[in-house]
């Protein structure tokens, strides 16, 4: 009878229960797998002798531990003379952004870091990007759309016609901003415009300190469109054409290796995937309905 007068709210609950199981079972995985499997390796890299360190950045920019764990360790061996970071993403979170960028900043005092781009490396692909001693991208790469978005879901008509009613008690007079079951105010949209300004503001200003250029020119290119490499190369965000070969031979050349050059890899943790896993069905449920869980403000 229920799931006959209430379908929407049946279909929740169910989904709701399976979500629920598949993390407690991922969850158990990753406790036993963790006791069977180790990650200790007698060697870091994906081979040995290595003086190229590449650090992969792929996909959605979500977390920065990953990143930044591997540009760490290649800059504090002394084997490793250059890093480059292959990046294939079309951006991500603001912070892990930021917190890649800060880590590129402190490793150029050490050793050159490169950008080598793939397919895509826009938004905030290209904040990190910014931040290495040059960028190199292929003629048909997708970069540039410098730029923040926020955006939310409201689901208020849908909530009124199964006879959702929000019941809203709070602290402060912005605490449920962004609330999927009610209208932005006025007053809420000026307030959160600013802090995509201010955000805005950061990507651009970062951005054109570590490319060397004046913060209103990267201002005029920073409208959120997207660039070709070809295109990227004539406005100088970035530095040369080529591929990741192309990279690995003027990583060379700035960090003047002598003989053969060996790019290298970190090794993966064997039950990476599983804790990705695990982190992503994490992350997808959220229990609360204020602006934190409910607006994306991601570099996009």
């Amino acid at each position: 009878m229920f799931a006959r007068r209430h379908p929407f709210l049946f279909f929740l609950m169910i989904v709701t229960a399976c979500l629920t199981i598949m993390f407690i079972g991922v969850v158990v995985l990753v406790s036993f797998s963790s006791k069977l499997l180790t990650t200790q390796f007698s060697q870091h890299y994906t081979s040995a002798n290595g003086n190229i360190g590449v650090v992969e950045i792929n996909g959605m920019i979500l977390s920065s531990k990953k990143t930044i764990q591997d540009i760490k360790t290649f800059r504090e061996d002394d084997a490793i003379k250059a890093i480059i970071l292959r990046i294939d993403s079309p951006g991500g979170g603001i912070g892990p952004s930021q917190e890649i960028y800060r880590e590129i900043m402190k490793t150029r005092k050490d050793k050159k870091i490169i950008t080598s781009m793939g397919s895509v490396a826009a938004s905030g692909g290209y904040y990190i990007a910014s931040a290495c001693d040059k960028i190199v991208a292929n003629p048909g790469t997708i970069t540039g759309s410098i730029g923040v978005i926020m955006e939310y879901a409201n689901i208020m008509e849908i909530a009124k016609k199964i006879g959702i009613s929000p019941v809203v008690i709070k602290s402060g007079q912005f605490k449920d901003i962004g609330s999927p079951l009610r209208d932005l105010k006025e007053s809420e949209k000026k307030l959160l415009q600013a802090l995509v300004d201010e955000l805005h503001l950061q990507f651009v200003t970062d951005a054109a300190t570590a490319r060397g250029m004046d913060v209103e020119a990267m201002a005029v290119l920073a409208d959120g469109r997207v660039y070709s490499g070809q295109n990227a190369l004539t406005l100088k965000l970035i530095d040369r054409l080529g591929n990741l070969d192309d990279a690995v031979q003027l990583a060379g050349e700035m960090a003047n290796i002598q003989g053969k050059l060996t790019p290298v890899y970190p090794k993966e943790d064997k039950i990476t995937f599983i804790k990705k896993l695990a982190d992503t069905l994490f992350k997808d449920i959220n229990i609360s309905g204020t602006v934190t869980d409910n607006l994306r403000y991601i570099i996009n």
